[in-house]
């Protein structure tokens, strides 16, 4: 008869057999996991947006500029620009965040109502949704907005984190304050990004722990409101009705549906190769912007299309990650708060794009080309970044690995006798 204590241990078993299982935990388990993920999505990302808007703005550019380059160099210069202000935030606490919060929201309700200025306010595509700050150089304040609330809302509820029992307490003045912004978004006939903050506006609801019945409650009235604003406009409706059948009219409204879905079809599992795109030859309006992800199937296949979802998963885990292993109110807030922008406006494209949902016109984040969409992301990364540095063992964990990793070079102690 065998005694328990003769008995070969389960768990030195199952480690055994599976080492793998305990290699991926060890790893996800260390306290900078967050902080690298985050960094390594965001940085291929941005490299492959780069390459890809190369690919896909050559010809426009050529025709347009006489120069195959002026739009990535344009894109290149966003991104040099953009970089140093997401180091910027990675280098800040989440008090510096707080006491900016109102000045980011105040500041981009004021570049929202310039928009309305004849002269400051200049429409692209049938929105009036642009600032003209002199010269070519513009500005999309809707975009600073998304950021702007995250920050906004999670500061009101971490102040309020006492309270948040109560219904009032969740919805004001939260509710109205997002409500004037989105608003004044939909103000500039641009529903896509309207749709983004209302995401944004819903998710915060649902973060913070909204009981079931106000989150669907919420959910029903914003659902109302963008069927309003939808057949309020002829052009909306009939985007809503060529997503339906696309097919129908593929000369007309279902003309970007179409060539998004030829694009996706004829790339196969590996794709056409890099710069071989034939959908980018004036056939899909926007190929560089809106529907990159069209381009990117095409010339990467299935197999590249992969790729940039999961890239998307694997940073919507690391934001949400960082939420959950905080402690600080306002740190949980806001890290899942930029979580659900990213994600819902990464969701609202690629749905887009491949047919599940109408479209509504707004850039794939870090892909896109447009600095007005970059820049704010860029600083988002920066603020996970700064985050994940206040992990538990984190700071303890990057003092570590600021030591001399060389055994045979002197640290600035030690003596030279």
């Amino acid at each position: 008869m065998t005694s328990i204590a003769d008995q070969p241990d389960q768990k030195k078993q199952t480690s055994t057999d599976r080492p793998w299982i305990a290699a991926v935990k060890d790893v996800l388990d260390r306290p900078l996991t967050s902080y690298h993920i985050v960094l390594g999505a965001t940085g291929l990302l941005l490299v492959l947006g780069l390459m890809m808007v190369l690919s896909a703005s050559s010809v426009l550019s050529l025709r347009v500029n006489g120069n195959s380059y002026t739009i990535f160099v344009r894109q290149m210069i966003w991104v040099a620009v953009g970089l140093p202000m997401a180091y910027v935030a990675s280098r800040m606490t989440p008090r510096h965040f707080r006491m900016l919060a109102y000045v980011a929201l105040l500041g981009s309700v004021f570049l929202l109502v310039l928009t309305y200025i004849p002269g400051l306010g200049v429409g692209v595509n049938g929105n009036t949704n642009w600032l003209n700050l002199g010269g070519p150089l513009q500005i999309q304040p809707s975009e600073f907005a998304k950021l702007a609330m995250v920050m906004w809302c999670a500061d009101l509820y971490a102040r309020k984190e006492k309270l948040l029992t109560q219904w009032k307490h969740l919805l004001v003045p939260m509710v109205p304050v997002c409500g004037l912004v989105i608003a004044l978004v939909v103000g500039q006939h641009d529903l896509g990004t309207a749709l983004v903050l209302m995401a944004v506006m819903i998710g915060m609801i649902w973060i913070v722990g909204a009981p079931t019945r106000l989150f669907l409650g919420t959910i029903a009235v914003v659902g109302s409101v963008a069927v309003y604003f939808v057949q309020a406009e002829k052009y909306r409706l009939e985007r809503v009705t060529s997503f339906l059948d696309p097919f129908a009219s593929p000369t007309t409204v279902g003309w970007q549906a179409y060539h998004s879905f030829y694009a996706l079809s004829t790339g196969g599992w590996w794709g056409v190769g890099i710069g071989n795109s034939r959908q980018k030859w004036s056939n899909l309006p926007e190929a560089h912007t809106d529907f990159i992800f069209s381009v990117i199937g095409e010339e990467l296949g299935l197999v590249g299309s992969l790729t940039v979802l999961a890239l998307f998963l694997t940073l919507a885990y690391a934001g949400m990650r960082i939420a959950t292993r905080n402690t600080q109110p306002f740190v949980r807030y806001a890290a899942a708060g930029i979580t659900v922008w990213i994600m819902s406006q990464a969701l609202v494209n690629l749905g887009a794009v491949i047919g599940l949902l109408p479209i509504v016109g707004i850039p794939l984040p870090l892909l896109s080309y447009g600095g007005s969409a970059l820049l704010p992301t860029l600083i988002a990364i920066g603020m996970l970044l700064s985050f994940a540095k206040a992990e538990p063992g984190a700071q303890a964990a990057l003092k570590e690995t600021r030591r001399p990793r060389f055994g045979w070079l002197p640290s600035r102690r030690m003596s030279y006798k």
